[in-house]
Parts: structure tokens; sequence; C-alpha cells
């Protein structure tokens, strides 16, 4: 079963400076929400596996919000992978890589941004064809000095921050030649979540959407 055969994980890295990082407790959330993000110029939604609720969630948007790109985060296994494909996740987003998650969406059609945090993780995710990897945690495993660092043995990968990117440093990560997008979690807050705030999380996208690359 093909996802999406004409969306690759450069597509999802290139729409907008920031794939924003979702939890979602309740389903109610996801439809408002989406519209929010979209209508501010965020149209790739990562909505991660961390709560019950996740899969309906992307179910949802996948079919209220069609102008939404909705893709799964937290994705740590091949039936994971599996789930969020048969949800309606068009792409997915993992918090490290292994070979099963690699080829579980290789087989779908799902494109994966795979997370790395080392020298050795970037050449094991390359060797399986991604070039496209997310760096996690950014900051926590190094940040800007680790990206600069990684510039000259793998100069062709190109990395999508997440951990620790906020909206006071997002511009330094965005201006490295490396970095094609940041991922972050400031532009869905949880309290403006909950508060239904969506006239927020529209100025919060529409801020982030206009970051410089």
């Amino acid at each position: 079963m093909a996802v999406n055969p004409m969306l690759s994980a450069i597509d999802v890295m290139r729409d907008a400076p920031v794939i924003p990082v979702i939890v979602l407790h309740d389903v109610k959330d996801a439809v408002p929400l989406a519209r929010a993000l979209v209508a501010g110029g965020i149209r790739m939604l990562e909505v991660t596996l961390r709560t019950r609720e996740a899969l309906e969630c992307i179910e949802i948007i996948a079919k209220e919000v069609p102008e939404a790109v909705p893709g799964a985060g937290t994705i740590r296994s091949a039936a994971d992978a599996q789930a969020s494909a048969l949800a309606g996740a068009r792409f997915g987003v993992s918090p490290g890589y292994t070979r099963s998650v690699g080829k579980a969406c290789h087989d779908l059609g799902l494109p994966l941004l795979p997370g790395v945090a080392t020298g050795s993780e970037i050449m094991l995710a390359q060797e399986d064809g991604f070039t496209e990897l997310k760096f996690f945690p950014a900051v926590q495993a190094g940040g800007l000095a680790m990206l600069k660092a990684w510039q000259g043995p793998f100069g062709e990968v190109k990395f999508c921050p997440t951990g620790g990117i906020t909206a006071a440093n997002a511009h330094e990560f965005l201006s490295l030649a490396n970095v094609a997008c940041v991922g972050g979690s400031w532009i869905v807050p949880t309290e403006a979540i909950a508060a239904g705030d969506w006239g927020r999380i529209e100025a919060l996208a529409r801020e982030a959407s206009q970051l410089l690359r």
C-alpha cells in the first residue's frame, strides 16, 4: 500500500521552516488545531504517537482538513508505521532509527525522517537510503556545534533539528546550510490547545512560517 508516492521526505522538510510537534489528548481539538496551523502557513503536521488518541486525530485531520498534510511522530516500530499509514498519515518521524522501521516505511511508501544523534546513526540511515534526517534531541545532543561539525563528513545530508528548538533559537539553526527545517512544539502550546485558543496558534504558525532559512 503506497501512502503517497509523490511526496518525499525533502518535500516535507522544505514545505515550511517549522514542523510542529503536536501532542493531542482530545480528538475534538484535532480539526480546529489543524485548521489554525494551515491558516498560519504550516501544512506539515507531526502528530506524535504519545497518546491513545493520536491515530484517531491523524485520521480525522486527513478526512476533514484536506489542505493539511498529517504525519505521525514517535514511530518506534513497524507496527506504528503500519497503523499510522492506515490512519492516513502521509509521512513519519521517528525518535531514533532501526532497520525494521526504515523497511516498514519504505514498503508502505511512507516518507520517513529518521531520528539520529551520532555519526554512526547517520551512516546506518544512509546505508538504507535515508538522507533527510531528524537530529534529536538537537540541543541536548550538541546543537549548532554538532550540526556544523557534520557539514564536512555528511555534507549531502539535510537535517530537521528537534528538541530544545524555540522561537528564540530557531533562526540560528535555520541559518545552517545542512538544516532544511526545524521541529518544535512552541507553535502548539499545551495551554493554548487546552483553552481552544486557535487564534494564538494561528498567529504563532504565521510567525514561524516566515522564518528565514
